[in-house]
């Protein structure tokens, strides 16, 4: 007998009586949706909006993937899931490390809950990085569009996964990526029909389109078709986003970065500061490592008063703040964060050293996200809720409260 309601991280969520899907749109900045339904290449996703909840939500800051993703499947700020960044200081190791491992979380996901309770999961994700920690404890599906063709039972909970979905494995570096997830996503609805569905693509396209631009209209298209045959098929669904984008150069396209080591050692000297970008990522690609946030570390704790007022007039610096003030405004663990967290303002970004940065790579002016002026994302749901406070600052870790407790 199933539970009429799961208690997960001090929330309460109710059980499905229809199946639901949940789509993490990497990089889903509001104004492509306005812009595609303009358009008229996104019509299901205009009837979404008018017939079911058409809302606006705060993601997660640092506005990067890793923090917002694990905040939208646990419901709940990085505070208590632990994941703050991409890539963080390690302070037992003494390293740099990709914190895409499940050693570091402290909390346990809804997902995770539901599966032991009974329902049945499937998670699709585009890149790898992400789908140890999405499925971390839950019995069900779980892969990646990356390495769709290496999915086995024992570890996928299901193979044969290219086959069904009738696609080749794509480039990382593609909006076929994202295209996957929403293909393998109506054929696990059509076959298996899984109680809850997570759905989270990659920002290839929104990093190199801006809203409106040919190839983002066409993006946006493309998800319409697949979102239209979820709902045909019975689901509720969900759409929010793990953080918006913005451009993040000059008129004339160059790149706006704060070097921010480079600045330090010219201020304070070599191997004083450490700078520490939790952007960073094996797909750096279309982002060269920027973003609009950072740590900083700092030798001793006496210093970090002086650094921060010294780092407050850089050209193009919206925050800084000292570790304590950063975890209390942004819900971060503070023993994960630098001594200090500093935030670029809309359309710069933050470096370390120019030298450790390859931008050839780069085909268009550069987009990209992180800081403050990338946290406001749509939370939009195919069928009326009810129950939201009118005040209520809505997260978009609110995705499965939304689903489970008000839209059904």
């Amino acid at each position: 007998m199933t539970p009429e309601t799961l208690e997960v991280n001090a929330r309460s969520y109710r059980w499905m009586s229809r199946p639901v899907v949940v789509v993490c749109v990497d990089g889903c900045e509001p104004a492509y949706l306005d812009a595609a339904i303009a358009a008229g290449v996104a019509p299901y996703i205009d009837r979404m909006r008018k017939t079911g909840a058409d809302l606006l939500a705060d993601c997660v800051v640092p506005s990067f993937t890793n923090p917002n993703n694990l905040s939208i499947v646990t419901g709940a700020p990085p505070a208590v899931h632990g994941i703050c960044g991409n890539y963080f200081f390690d302070r037992e190791l003494g390293q740099e490390v990709m914190m895409n491992d499940p050693k570091y979380l402290r909390a346990g996901t809804v997902l995770a809950a539901f599966a032991d309770a009974g329902a049945s999961l499937a998670v699709v994700t585009a890149k790898d990085k992400l789908r140890k920690l999405l499925g971390h404890r839950m019995k069900g599906i779980c892969f990646s569009s990356e390495k769709a063709d290496e999915a086995t039972i024992a570890e996928n909970g299901i193979d044969g996964v290219v086959e069904m979905v009738g696609m080749p494995v794509p480039s990382v570096y593609s909006a076929e990526l994202s295209e996957f997830v929403f293909a393998a996503g109506v054929k696990l609805m059509e076959s298996r029909r899984p109680d809850l569905m997570y759905l989270s693509t990659t920002d290839y396209v929104q990093h190199k389109a801006a809203p409106g631009s040919p190839a983002a209209n066409a993006f946006y298209a493309m998800m319409d078709g697949y979102l239209a045959r979820l709902d045909a098929l019975g689901a509720t669904i969900v759409l929010t986003a793990d953080h918006g984008m913005n451009d993040k150069h000059d008129a004339q396209g160059a790149p706006k970065v704060i070097y921010l080591q480079d600045v330090l050692d010219d201020w304070y000297g070599q191997d004083e500061a450490r700078v520490i970008l939790p952007i960073t990522d094996p797909y750096v690609v279309h982002h060269g490592a920027l973003g609009s946030f950072a740590t900083v570390y700092a030798p001793d704790e006496a210093r970090v008063p002086g650094w921060i007022d010294r780092m407050q007039g850089l050209p193009g610096m919206e925050l800084v703040l000292s570790r304590k003030d950063a975890a209390r405004r942004f819900e971060l663990p503070p023993d994960r964060i630098g001594d200090i967290v500093v935030v670029s303002e809309r359309n710069t970004v933050i470096g370390t050293s120019a030298s450790r940065h390859d931008l050839s790579a780069l085909e268009v002016p550069l987009r990209s996200h992180g800081g403050v002026s990338e946290q406001r994302v749509p939370l939009i749901c195919n069928r009326p809720v009810t129950g939201i406070a009118a005040d209520r600052r809505l997260r978009n870790f609110d995705a499965l409260d939304l689903a489970l407790n008000h839209a059904q």
